[in-house]
């Protein structure tokens, strides 16, 4: 069952992430983010994005890769709790140094060397979603947060049809 947010009476921080299928035991290891770099990290650092609710993880990878693919390759939804709240910094948007971050488009390098600086500060940095303005992602270096999150569970996806319909 998901468990409920804390706007709900939940008492855990969880946090969610969609992965193709084959990289599943792997979720945490910001492979990726180190290989690529993101909206908020630089080629280098291994960060792991996450979100704090299911639907916003599958519009983050959505925006990538399309309803085509969540539709036709195996993926998993994973969920972890952070065990440790207080290790969880919150990005005030207005004190990200250029609103543009926020919004959708190609991360530049002031963008991802201001991400580096927050992981590199805290175990967990909690930062608005650029594809869902009211939704958050949480974003950690798994190094980092040894011992601060926990592996809750991890299930098949199946995407709804209706998001990737047949061609009339």
């Amino acid at each position: 069952m998901t468990p409920l947010p804390a706007a709900l009476g939940g008492r855990d921080l969880v946090a969610w992430r969609l992965d193709r299928e084959r990289f599943a035991a792997t979720w945490d290891s910001g492979e990726g983010a180190f290989l690529a770099g993101g909206r908020w990290n630089g080629k280098g650092t291994r960060a792991v994005y996450c979100s704090i609710d299911p639907s916003t993880a599958i519009l983050e990878v959505a925006v990538h890769t399309g309803f085509a693919v969540l539709d036709t390759v195996p993926h998993v939804l994973t969920a972890l709790t952070v065990t440790d709240p207080s290790a969880v910094h919150v990005v005030d948007p207005a004190s990200v140094p250029n609103p543009n971050w926020l919004r959708p488009g190609i991360p530049g390098a002031g963008q991802q060397a201001f991400g580096d600086d927050l992981l590199r500060r805290h175990k967990f940095v909690l930062i608005p979603s650029a594809v869902s303005t009211h939704s958050w992602n949480l974003l950690f270096v798994a190094s980092a947060a040894a011992g601060s999150y926990a592996l809750r569970s991890q299930e098949p996806f199946a995407l709804d049809t209706r998001l990737h319909p047949a061609r009339p």
